[in-house]
């Protein structure tokens, strides 16, 4: 099917840039990412340990690190006005029910939002540098370069050159536009250009990151163009949220797979009495073992122009796949167009940002409900998409499975993330 719809194309905002004329700098003179001034800068460094999952058996002190220095930099920036609003005074609550969808009102988001650029008909796009791209940002919004330290222990220095000499390094940077306390940017290679695209090593290393914070209130996503990505130049988001989203709390039914299938240890569910349709995938030998499934899923995915979302959970040991395409074809009501809501991996996990007072204080769960089962893809459809999803995978699922269908049986479990303190500013703690 031909897609039609396009959105319209509106001048580029400029970055936050802050001219710093006592401190002069090579390069352009704007400081920022570019082949013109970042390979003759320096930037603070967090080097990750060779594995980070290491830090989920170590003790809650020896976690801090990422956190700490993540949020520590992400406050400094908020004092220096380099956000366009304060989202900390941002109304949240959990609204009551079973699976706790969270609210917010941000009634000046959409306006102060950086606006897309491109047609969401298509996935895949070139990425093209007179658009906006994050080589155009200020350095002031960078927190730190994440690179792998290649040792036992992880480390931050203040002050570094760019250590990635055979490559372009990957840099943390803020959010202008946040949705949340400490909410960040993950940008791979800041300096190849890359378009919004999934591929292994750059789903690798936002596992990385999951498992170096080590919380399970600390979370990853990425829209894919046409499921709400705004910025085609590749670039994970993260933030900080102290309660379970409410996709994390619902049943998931397991896909028994083939003996040969699992001999890298990944499991594959799909989620049960949710409003959006998606995969949850599990576990692995390693974690590349588990990035390298689930970026052949979204290769599938992209290459054959189906948009979709992904949540990386639970310190990177749980990976939710959504492909909501109903959006980009435009299949979705007027009612849901009115709200101003765009589904992307946030909203479609829980965490709902709304833009209207009168959407804020009358959310009901069953109102939440309908508004994500708006860009859900059918029944039908999307176990066509999962049986090309699996083949791409090179998932394979067992005899099992289908005798389990024919009977209407088959393993449903419910796996809830433990609310535990965290040892995080209270900022990032949900307003009530």
């Amino acid at each position: 099917m031909e897609m039609k719809l396009t959105i319209k194309r509106v001048p580029t905002v400029v970055s936050n840039y802050q001219d710093d004329a006592d401190k002069p700098r090579a390069g352009c003179g704007r400081n920022c990412l570019g082949d013109c001034c970042l390979p003759a800068s320096k930037l603070p460094l967090y080097a990750f340990k060779l594995d980070p999952a290491k830090h989920l058996q170590e003790d809650a002190a020896s976690t801090k690190l990422l956190v700490d220095i993540l949020l520590s930099e992400w406050e400094d920036r908020m004092a220096r006005g380099l956000f366009r609003y304060d989202v900390t005074a941002c109304e949240t609550k959990v609204i009551p029910g079973n699976l706790g969808f969270v609210a917010q009102l941000n009634e000046g988001r959409h306006l102060k939002k950086r606006p897309t650029e491109f047609r969401v008909d298509r996935v895949l796009q070139p990425f093209d540098p007179a658009k906006f791209n994050f080589t155009k940002v200020g350095q002031e919004e960078v927190l730190f370069q994440f690179e792998n330290g290649d040792g036992d222990d992880s480390y931050f220095l203040n002050d570094a050159p760019i250590i990635a000499v055979d490559r372009a390094p990957n840099v943390v940077a803020i959010n202008v536009s946040p949705i949340e306390y400490g909410h960040v940017l993950l940008i791979p290679r800041v300096l190849d250009r890359l378009p919004q695209k999934i591929d292994p090593e750059s789903f690798l290393l936002a596992l990385q990151m999951a498992a170096e914070a080590a919380s399970p209130y600390f979370r990853l996503g990425y829209n894919s163009l046409g499921a709400f990505a705004t910025i085609n130049h590749l670039h994970f988001q993260a933030y900080y949220l102290s309660v379970p989203f409410p996709v994390e709390k619902a049943a998931t039914h397991k896909i028994p797979l083939s003996e040969d299938t699992m001999k890298n240890g990944v499991t594959v569910s799909k989620l049960i009495n949710y409003p959006v349709r998606g995969l949850v995938f599990e576990g692995g030998n390693t974690l590349e073992d588990l990035a390298n499934v689930v970026s052949n899923a979204c290769i599938w995915l992209q290459d054959n122009n189906v948009p979709y979302n992904v949540l990386i959970s639970d310190c990177g040991k749980r990976i939710f796949l959504f492909p909501p395409e109903k959006q980009a074809l435009g299949e979705v009501s007027q009612e849901l167009l009115d709200t101003q809501v765009n589904p992307a991996v946030w909203e479609i996990s829980g965490h709902i940002v709304l833009k209207r007072r009168s959407d804020y204080e009358e959310a009901y769960e069953t109102s939440a409900w309908k508004l994500l089962a708006e860009v859900s893809l059918s029944e039908e459809r999307f176990e066509e998409v999962k049986a090309y999803i699996f083949s791409a995978a090179g998932l394979v699922q067992s005899d099992e499975e289908e005798e389990e269908a024919s009977k209407g049986e088959g393993t449903t479990t419910f796996a809830p993330v433990p609310v535990t303190p965290l040892p995080v500013a209270e900022g990032c703690l949900v307003r009530q």
